[in-house]
């Protein structure tokens, strides 16, 4: 039986903790509370540990043995830089460290893509990002990349009970940003943890792999389809906000490098998402 510790059992983490345990993976979680430690074990019938990941004797301490595979599906809790560096830098060289796993996934974002021009980025593209929390995912990127891992570009992140455009639209809250042209990537829930699972279960593979359903539909074009899918009018046109972490870029994010490898997203788009994924129950508020 191949064995995995997913470190982060956040939204995609759980995702992808069921995928890897209904395939008969031995998973461990690991948290940041005993509380959410606790709350896997119950859900999900698997073995869960919690330690603070920036305190590499924490982590030692746990005596943990050695994994087939091990995914930093880190997130913070403030999004500060320090938090950042923190987390995803620190944390993931701890897991490194401590852990030698087989196999090492780090899943990072689209963010560390710093393009404004509005075309096409690959893995080839340069990322070389303004932000400052974005440098520090390329850092945490070049160090899981020379260890000979797998990192994960991912896109806007959405799925039940996280559609934060969706809801905002819905709620009246929505102002199309200035002609409406800059390019909006995402990738639901299911489809980014159904990603890494697919990675991890094919032999020899490593680098950098963007995950997004290749849609790219610009703000203009995302809310028209969204007012003419609930019946309801176009957001209003405003200024742009230059408060948003994602104005100063501009891309259309490539998912062929990894579909050519046999993964193909279930939510071709957002708006494919909604009947079957968005809309059921209290998923939104």
């Amino acid at each position: 039986m191949k064995t995995i510790l997913i470190a982060g059992c956040g939204f995609v983490g759980r995702a992808a903790l069921l995928l890897f345990k209904k395939a008969g993976w031995q998973v461990t979680g690991l948290t940041r509370t005993e509380a959410s430690a606790q709350a896997i074990e119950s859900e999900y019938q698997c073995r869960a540990v919690a330690c603070d990941l920036t305190q590499r004797d924490e982590l030692a301490a746990l005596n943990l043995p050695h994994f087939d595979a091990a995914i930093a599906c880190l997130s913070t809790g403030g999004g500060s830089v320090m938090e950042y560096h923190k987390v995803y830098l620190e944390g993931t060289r701890n897991l490194l460290k401590e852990l030698v796993p087989d196999r090492f996934l780090f899943t990072s974002s689209s963010s560390v893509y710093g393009q404004d021009d509005g075309l096409w980025v690959t893995e080839k593209s340069p990322a070389q990002p303004e932000m400052a929390t974005a440098k520090v995912l390329r850092d945490a990127e070049e160090l899981v990349l020379e260890q000979g891992g797998i990192v994960t570009r991912l896109t806007g992140i959405y799925g039940p009970g996280r559609a934060y455009l969706l809801q905002r639209f819905l709620d009246g809250n929505t102002v199309i940003e200035g002609d409406g042209s800059r390019f909006l990537n995402q990738i639901h829930r299911d489809d980014a943890a159904s990603a890494i699972f697919h990675l991890l279960n094919l032999e020899g593979v490593a680098g950098l792999f963007n995950v997004t359903d290749g849609a790219s539909p610009t703000q203009l074009e995302f809310y028209s389809g969204l007012a003419e899918y609930f019946g309801k009018p176009l957001p209003p046109i405003g200024s742009l906000d230059l408060k948003r972490r994602r104005f100063s870029t501009n891309k259309r994010v490539c998912n062929a490098k990894l579909c050519s490898l046999g993964w193909n997203p279930q939510f071709k788009s957002f708006l494919s998402a909604i009947p079957h994924s968005l809309m059921k129950g209290d998923h939104l508020g």
